[in-house]
């Protein structure tokens, strides 16, 4: 059997100065070459496997570009590839190929072996390749289909409470529940939408900013799954009339998840639109949000100053809390107080003071400004400017010292010094107090595992208006395809575009002159404003993402 140093020579994984430093290292430690290369980052986890694969004569397959047979999935359990982190992935001359994290499991060759009837042929992989496809592939739609005709479906329309509690604590309902949640967050869904309609029950995910159907389930289920998910939300279940809010948590894969649950009466029953809150979003980087070079330099001088205001722009869903929170992790530091008022309040960050505003009890982002401002804060971050009260205070306190983030609804960045004239702030305080206005949308990124490459038409770029020379040749740009790893949509992950206005003294001149947005707009071009465009065109010609998705987010 060759050694794991010479079958890792002689693929190029590693130098021979490298190998050296290692065994030293793995002589004084008393551990595993292999894992003493990983640990000093000259390997990595997918290398060692596929090396210690090759030493044992085994293939080492990469399951997420890898093509799986979905009958050869479907001949094994969920439960059993769990249990053995073992997948069904094919067939070779009447064998039963096998993806394994241990392909020295015998127990678990036997049990395939004997469940199937086939002859088993094992390959390696990653352990965590094998979790993720497992997860893909044994998807739990079945458990799904078998929970809903388990489930008691007799008194959908009983208002008797005592017997929708009977029925919220059937065990089919209990587990149908926690599937969906789970579902939803392995497919890395941020909005779960379940949704009553005439005929049945209709359940769609938000991923990468676009709603797929996921599953369809007979209308009786409607009053059990919905009972349940109020009373996990704290949610009063006798109230069917109104809209209601709630949170929850739940722990996945060893990681506790909030939820932030909404009700909403509809002439079919009450939806509800679960709001998938994974705190290590909150804990970004601003490197992490795909900022360009310029705008992350116009845009990090804004916050390096210990006063004035901040405003980031765009729809709903754009990003626009992720961003401030990335922001509030390099400027929250033991010396600065910093105190948020947000409805409600989505991530808990450690080392901040978080407010969530209650209407009912009088405490309104302007009410709860006021008292904040009272409690000698550095840095105040207020969820959004929804009024001329909350706008007035908020400019007030940017100009006595203190440094603002909020959020607008705004289209583009120009447009936030209108909408605050408009909202009745004086035009000169506006300028005075506002410093840097970010606009910003998401659009889904390539998946790197199987966007292709193309050449665009001379027609096609002009129909997309895109900047090209035409003494140029023509450019390089990339479309998505679809594979495994993606869900076969193509795009994996999102990235955001960036449009960054730095208040300059001529943008404050045309704001105490009441100035259109257009004018303000053409003033910030010329000194060196990218727009969301261009912004987005650029990551089309980075590889990033595709022309139809900037087209799709971007006028």
């Amino acid at each position: 059997m060759k050694q794991l140093g010479d079958i890792l020579l002689e693929g190029g994984h590693v130098t021979r100065e490298q190998l050296e430093t290692a065994v030293e290292e793995q002589r004084r430690l008393g551990r595993s070459l292999g894992r003493v290369l990983v640990d000093m980052g000259m390997l990595s986890e997918g290398q060692l496997v596929a090396a210690l694969a090759t030493q044992i004569g085994l293939k080492f397959v990469d399951l997420s570009d890898y093509p799986v047979d979905g009958s050869a999935v479907s001949r094994v359990p969920s439960a059993v590839c769990r249990r053995h982190n073992a997948l069904p992935i094919g067939y070779d001359e009447g064998k039963l190929v096998v993806a394994m994290a241990d392909p020295a499991n015998v127990f678990a060759v036997d049990d395939i072996r004997s469940m199937t009837g086939l002859e088993v042929k094992s390959v390696v992989a990653t352990k965590a390749d094998v979790i993720a496809a497992i997860n893909r592939y044994h998807r739990g739609d079945d458990e799904m289909d078998e929970l809903t005709s388990a489930i008691d479906t007799n008194a959908d329309d009983d208002d008797d409470l005592s017997k929708v509690k009977e029925i919220v604590e059937d065990a089919p309902i209990v587990k149908f529940v926690n599937l969906l949640i789970t579902q939803g967050i392995q497919d890395r869904a941020s909005d779960i939408h379940i949704e009553p309609t005439e005929h049945d029950l209709r359940v769609r995910f938000r991923i990468d900013g676009v709603l797929h159907e996921v599953m369809r389930s007979p209308k009786t289920i409607t009053s059990g799954v919905t009972s349940r998910l109020k009373i996990m939300a704290d949610i009063n279940i006798a109230e069917r009339r109104i809209p209601q809010d709630g949170r929850l948590s739940v722990n996945a894969n060893g990681k506790k998840i909030d939820l932030r649950v909404a009700t909403l009466p509809t002439v079919w029953g009450e939806k509800i639109v679960m709001r998938i809150l994974d705190n290590s979003t909150a804990m970004l980087k601003l490197s992490d949000l795909g900022f360009g070079q310029e705008n992350y330099d116009v845009y990090s001088q804004s916050f390096a100053k210990p006063y004035g205001m901040i405003l980031v722009t765009g729809p709903t869903g754009s990003g626009k809390s992720t961003t401030l929170y990335a922001t509030l992790n390099i400027v929250s530091r033991p010396e600065v107080n910093v105190i948020t008022v947000e409805d409600p309040v989505e991530y808990r960050l450690p080392g901040i003071n978080q407010v969530q505003t209650n209407a009912k009890a009088g405490l309104t982002f302007a009410a709860a400004l006021r008292s904040i401002l009272r409690s000698d804060p550095d840095i105040v971050l207020l969820g959004e400017i929804r009024d001329k009260e909350t706008a007035h205070i908020a400019i007030e306190a940017a100009l006595t010292g203190h440094l603002v983030l909020s959020t607008l609804h705004t289209n583009d960045a120009p447009s936030a010094v209108v909408r605050l004239t408009e909202m009745g702030i004086e035009p000169f305080l506006v300028g005075s107090a506002l410093d840097c206005v970010l606009a910003q949308r998401l659009a889904r990124r390539l998946c790197p595992k199987c966007k292709e490459a193309y050449t665009p038409s001379r027609e096609q770029l002009v129909d997309m208006r895109f900047p090209w020379d035409p003494d140029e040749p023509l450019p390089t740009l990339y479309r998505p395809i679809g594979c495994s790893a993606c869900s076969k949509t193509g795009y994996k992950g999102r990235l955001a575009l960036h449009e960054v206005m730095a208040v300059s003294e001529e943008i404050e001149k045309l704001a105490v002159e009441h100035a259109s947005a257009l004018a303000i707009g053409k003033v910030a071009l010329e000194q060196g404003m990218i727009t969301l465009r261009d912004d987005g065109l650029a990551k089309v010609k980075a590889g990033h993402t595709s022309m139809e998705e900037i087209l799709r987010v971007v006028v």
